[in-house]
């Protein structure tokens, strides 16, 4: 079902790189797979394109429906399609699964040239700098010449932000929302509880699960668990859930919270679609990100080479990354001179705030969208 607004059916498509591609470890993948949605369409001066980088969990598939019998459209579709704030009838949009991902790019469940087997946890270490020279390749092949905008939340923030310091000339606006220059020790400790979830499961063999036609499905829906909790707010979860029960099924007496049946239900959700090496792959990335890692830790230094518009977007109710981390990058762009636009969202939504349908954020999106002059880049 079509609904208003929106861009309809879309077909993923798969570009395939032959060359090599060195990653920031040194390693060399031989070639690689990028799965790749685009709406709208480019223009002559192929200025017009604005780049979604997804978050952890997220992949190529932002907007619109692959079927007409799909239940739910792409992760961002209230951000994209025609006349939305993303208007694909202004922009051509770009959204793709990351290299390492397990929706299509090459990543663990792929085949290792060299062994003929699956690559498992033999897959090499990816950090968001390989993930956004794959995009520059991505871009080049598709004849972008400077994206109009580069847009994340939370890691795909962290991405965009990478893009404006080490790319500046391909970039003439940024939209940095829920993010951070940097986890903090707790953000770590989170996603380390997560990753030991998995491998401590039964079913992990050291991660060559796949050579045993299994996966360690239960770890992987705990680790869910865990992040969909830090996701949340205090305020949100008692609006949502309070300390509501329900039958666990119909056949039974016994009752669960409904935040319980909630979690639950994510995690199961979670661990039958997603790779547990690639979560493993996805959170050291989000771990070992530091804009600043080569400026000494000065933030300010770190930022100075962005010629971007800036939009930082953070919501209030995001304990993991808090008003405070945006207000950091906030005050290093205004200390260096750059244009920087700052809004904090008032919300109960927490960290998924960024996808929700929050009307002050849409507006706001839409209204920044609106000053890109594409005839100016």
């Amino acid at each position: 079902m079509q609904t208003a607004n929106s861009v309809g059916l879309v077909t993923p498509r798969i570009e395939r790189f032959e060359e090599p591609f060195v990653l920031a470890s040194g390693d060399v993948l031989p070639g690689y797979e990028l799965i790749v949605e685009t709406y709208g369409t480019l223009n002559n001066a192929g200025n017009n394109a604005v780049l979604i980088c997804h978050a952890l969990s997220g992949n190529h598939h932002a907007a619109g429906r692959h079927s007409a019998e799909d239940r739910k459209p792409g992760w961002w579709d209230n951000l994209i399609g025609p006349g939305k704030p993303i208007d694909t009838n202004r922009f051509f949009v770009v959204s793709l699964n990351n290299l390492g991902g397990c929706d299509g790019s090459t990543g663990p469940n792929n085949i290792n040239p060299a062994s003929g087997s699956q690559w498992g946890p033999d897959f090499p270490e990816v950090v968001v700098e390989d993930w956004v020279n794959s995009q520059r390749a991505l871009a080049n092949r598709l004849g972008i010449t400077r994206w109009a905008v580069v847009i994340g939340g939370s890691l795909g923030g962290m991405q965009a932000l990478h893009w404006a310091v080490h790319y500046p000339d391909e970039v003439a606006n940024c939209a940095v929302l829920a993010a951070a220059p940097r986890l903090t020790a707790q953000n770590i400790a989170f996603n380390e509880i997560a990753r030991h979830a998995i491998t401590s499961d039964p079913e992990w063999f050291d991660g060559y699960y796949g050579r045993q036609k299994k996966a360690p499905v239960r770890g992987l829906a705990l680790a869910r668990m865990v992040g969909h909790l830090t996701y949340m707010s205090a305020e949100g979860m008692t609006d949502k859930f309070g300390r509501e029960r329900r039958h666990v099924d119909e056949n039974h007496d016994d009752q669960v919270f409904e935040v319980e049946s909630y979690l639950r239900h994510q995690g199961a959700q979670f661990s039958t679609r997603f790779d547990a090496n690639t979560y493993l792959l996805m959170t050291r990335a989000l771990d070992n990100f530091d804009i600043a890692a080569d400026t000494d830790g000065d933030l300010c230094s770190a930022l100075a080479p962005i010629r971007a518009r800036m939009l930082i977007v953070s919501f209030s109710s995001d304990w993991r990354f808090s008003p405070s981390r945006s207000r950091e990058m906030v005050d290093a762009l205004i200390n260096t001179g750059k244009t920087v636009s700052y809004a904090e969202i008032e919300t109960d939504g927490g960290h998924d705030a960024f996808l929700l349908n929050d009307t002050q954020y849409l507006e706001l999106m839409r209204a920044w969208l609106n000053r890109v002059q594409l005839d100016a880049l």
